[in-house]
């Protein structure tokens, strides 16, 4: 019987498309007469978890890291020109930082008697205050910036709303400040880093792999946040309007910590409102997804053709997705638009991005028109302009920054677990066995 059923793939099964054809805009209506952006700063994100050793296969430790490059668009654009390529100008116009954090995920614990997902909330504690994001003139932790991004560019929150972590306390957004609080209820002792709730899907048996993956994504959201926010306090009318960032990905926070969805709106929108022209210029590039296999279909049979861009909105969403209420889909996640497009060159892009003011989707179906997105038009020329065939579809600032974050293979994952036996007290045990 399995060999014999038979699934619906809406990329699969396109059928009729005249009724998409009043969804497709070509770039020519976006265009508009600003000037065009000089550089990118890309932001991308690894994981691995590794089980520490033979005999103890419970046990698995956790690698995690996050990458930023600037690309600087001008110098590339002027060695495409040349007869001969420059690699030094080329090194110059490319600059970085990572952070990187690891951790125990499974089977082990900070100390004797403690809940794994208490062992992940002390953890998380600790990294965020000892990584730092540095830069030029940035020298900030993860856990000042989580303040930030509750806050508005210009002022920092001085406190946190932190949901009780114990099982039989009902207290809710406690506000917590930076050095942590007790609960008023049971005294439980809170960290600022609770407000992310991602202790909440940590499990005893288990991997722990999805959980790393939330950090992940909040760890990048939050460098987004810092290098925009020192562009947009050190020149906000040069520098920061003439920057494209990159998120790889969509704009997006999914599972326990959705909640940052709306503080991400605010906070950019807040920038927006304070900044000349279309800026911040700011956008999300998925590479897999549902809507990448739909719109890379469309490209395929020629519905989408260079310099097009679709509007997926509720009716498109319906028949990706088949969800039973396409208008409310991404309102509790997303904090930017998908756009389906396809470069100049053939290239199928899905991207996400920012209204600079009202939420990309709501329960009525949200801002699907590229009218309520000023900044698209600089985005996509972007998007044109550096076309890369590291991977398909790509760009290259997403890939300078996947180059930078990526773990190594094979032999990168004996070294990583060699690093967690060490890291655990392990290694010694093992000579001794």
């Amino acid at each position: 019987m399995a060999e014999k059923s038979s699934f619906y793939i809406p990329a699969e099964h396109l059928g009729d498309t005249k009724w998409l054809e009043e969804k497709i805009h070509p770039r020519s209506s976006a265009e508009s007469g600003g000037d065009r952006l000089q550089s990118a700063i890309a932001v991308d994100g690894s994981l691995m978890v590794v089980p520490v050793r033979d005999g103890l296969p419970s046990v698995r430790y956790g690698y995690a890291q996050s990458a930023a490059i600037w690309l600087d668009i001008s110098a590339m654009e002027h060695q495409k020109k040349q007869r001969f390529v420059d690699p030094v100008a080329l090194g110059q116009a490319v600059n970085s930082a990572l952070v990187s954090y690891d951790l125990p995920v499974a089977g082990a614990y900070v100390r004797q008697g403690v809940s794994i997902a208490d062992s992940w909330r002390e953890t998380i504690d600790s990294i965020f205050r000892a990584k730092k994001i540095e830069v030029n003139r940035m020298n900030q932790s993860l856990l000042s910036l989580l303040f930030l991004l509750h806050g508005i560019p210009a002022a920092p929150a001085k406190t946190v709303p932190v949901n009780c972590p114990a099982s039989r306390c009902t207290q809710k957004e406690i506000p917590v400040p930076q050095r942590g609080a007790s609960c008023p209820a049971c005294s439980t002792h809170l960290y600022p880093t609770d407000v992310l709730r991602i202790h909440e899907e940590v499990v005893e048996d288990g991997s722990n792999e999805s959980a790393l993956g939330r950090l992940m994504q909040v760890v990048e959201l939050l460098v987004v946040t810092g290098l925009a926010t020192l562009l947009w306090e050190q020149s906000r009318s040069a520098l920061f309007g003439s920057t494209m960032f990159i998120m790889d990905g969509p704009m997006a926070v999914y599972g326990p910590p959705a909640k940052l969805r709306s503080r991400a709106l605010k906070f950019f929108q807040s920038m927006a409102s304070t900044t000349p022209g279309s800026a911040p210029y700011i956008c999300g590039i998925e590479k897999t997804g549902t809507v990448v296999d739909y719109a890379t279909t469309l490209a395929r049979h020629d519905v989408l053709k260079p310099g097009d861009l679709l509007v997926v909105d509720a009716d498109v969403i319906a028949a990706i997705t088949n969800t039973e209420n396409p208008a409310a889909y991404g309102a509790e996640t997303y904090w930017g638009r998908k756009f389906a497009y396809r470069s100049v060159d053939g290239r199928t892009v899905v991207l996400t991005v920012l209204p600079p003011e009202g939420n990309p989707y709501d329960d009525h179906g949200g801002q699907p028109l590229p009218s309520a997105y000023p900044s698209l038009p600089a985005i996509l020329d972007v998007v044109d302009r550096t076309g890369s065939s590291m991977y398909r579809n790509g760009i290259i600032p997403v890939s300078l920054a996947h180059s930078k974050a990526a773990y190594p293979i094979g032999v990168g994952t004996d070294v990583l677990r060699l690093a967690a036996r060490e890291k655990l007290g392990l290694t010694d045990l093992m000579r001794n066995n």
